[in-house]
């Protein structure tokens, strides 16, 4: 195992009707801004029970919605500025992960007075290093990114899509009440389950270093989604297999399983360059990417790939080659399930289409990816071809 140093401050409150909790969380006397999105919050009362709960003590009440689902940096630069001219001293995200990515820069930026002007070149530091940021909360109504437990966020500049973190930048807390899920649109419900699926990969299928309870915890979540994925699309209103969602997707990205093992990252990367330039859903993005890095990279990944294929699929027929062959088809298999395709082509998106996404990659730096920094863009090339 890696040398690691983990910390985690968020506070998770849990379970149905927990909503009652918010005023308590919420500090008394203070100025609040309630951020959200498209106004699914408001279409399905999920914005009204946050009002009432708010309204129970004093506090000073502010909304900023519209924010997208791959929150631009022009909007929420406006949020800034309404963050600094009414004094906010608290943020409540009410949404999925591009709220609460959203929201965490605007409470870095907020507070950077230096950078006033340029806010911009915030987005290009990485770890931003802030003394303090405007505190905040969330009500998550959308399980995939983790979000709602971690320091991280991703914020679109034009095409541009630029990962963002800060010691400063976990929520104080996050409410995470299933039922607050149950009235996603389905295709939503099934990229959540694919982020996090892809998620826990990105950590796990890497090699081996030796991290029994990083492997089984990996493991576990992989199998609770492979478990509840195909049930909690059909049947929402199922608590059960919701709840074991909603959990899974913090649990996939708040730096437990991460900790001291090597970290891959390379399909998030270039799915996030699928996503900016034509527009596919992120999600929809890695399970086309994800099954192509297994085929390419399957000598280098071999051993975890095997072990994935034991552990996750109970695979246990067949040459190691063929464990590892069959252990790809049954991922590509569970996505389908999902009612979401493997195939970029499926998306309009073709051989005439690589040399952008390439040269996309090129002029961000993403030239040596992977959790070895091999992967080359001749490489990079190759899983695309083999995404098609």
């Amino acid at each position: 195992m890696l040398n690691f140093n983990f910390y985690n401050p968020t506070q998770i409150v849990f379970g149905k009707g927990e909503m009652k909790q918010l005023d308590s969380l919420v500090p008394k006397n203070s100025r609040v801004l309630i951020t959200y999105g498209g106004g699914s919050v408001k279409k399905f009362g999920t914005l009204d029970k946050v009002m009432d709960e708010l309204k129970k003590s004093n506090r000073e009440i502010f909304e900023f919605g519209g924010i997208e689902p791959n929150p631009q940096f022009e909007t929420l630069m406006k949020a800034v500025k309404l963050v600094r001219d009414e004094k906010i001293d608290f943020i409540l995200a009410v949404g999925g992960g591009s709220v609460m990515d959203g929201t965490k820069f605007i409470g870095i930026a907020s507070c950077k007075d230096e950078y006033i002007g340029k806010e911009d070149e915030l987005l290009t530091q990485g770890m931003i290093s802030v003394d303090k940021t405007i505190p905040f909360g969330t009500v998550v109504t959308l399980p995939a990114t983790g979000s709602e437990m971690n320091n991280g966020g991703v914020i679109s500049n034009g095409k541009n899509k630029l990962a963002i973190f800060s010691k400063k930048s976990f929520p104080i807390f996050s409410i995470l009440d299933p039922e607050l899920t149950f009235t996603l649109p389905k295709t939503q419900v099934a990229n959540g389950v694919v982020d996090t699926f892809v998620h826990v990969v990105e950590q796990y299928v890497t090699y081996p270093i030796n991290a029994g309870f990083q492997d089984r915890a990996a493991e576990g979540i992989l199998q609770t989604l492979v478990e509840v994925g195909k049930e909690t699309i059909e049947n929402p209103t199922n608590y059960d297999a919701r709840a074991n969602l909603v959990w899974s997707a913090t649990m996939g990205l708040n730096g437990l399983i991460g900790a001291g093992v090597p970290q891959d990252w390379s399909v998030h990367m270039v799915g996030h360059e699928l996503t900016a330039i034509f527009g596919v859903d992120h999600a929809k993005t890695l399970a086309a990417i994800l099954p192509a890095t297994w085929k390419v990279r399957k000598v280098e990944k071999f051993e975890k790939l095997l072990q994935y294929a034991e552990r996750v699929w109970d695979i246990r027929e067949g040459t190691d080659e063929e464990k590892i062959d069959l252990a790809i088809v049954k991922t590509e298999e569970f996505f389908h399930s999902l009612d979401i395709t493997t195939k970029l082509s499926d998306y309009k998106i073709g051989e005439s289409d690589i040399d952008t996404v390439i040269n996309s990659l090129e002029s961000h730096g993403m030239v040596k990816l992977s959790e070895r920094g091999d992967q080359t863009l001749e490489i990079t090339r190759k899983i695309i071809e083999k995404a098609l």
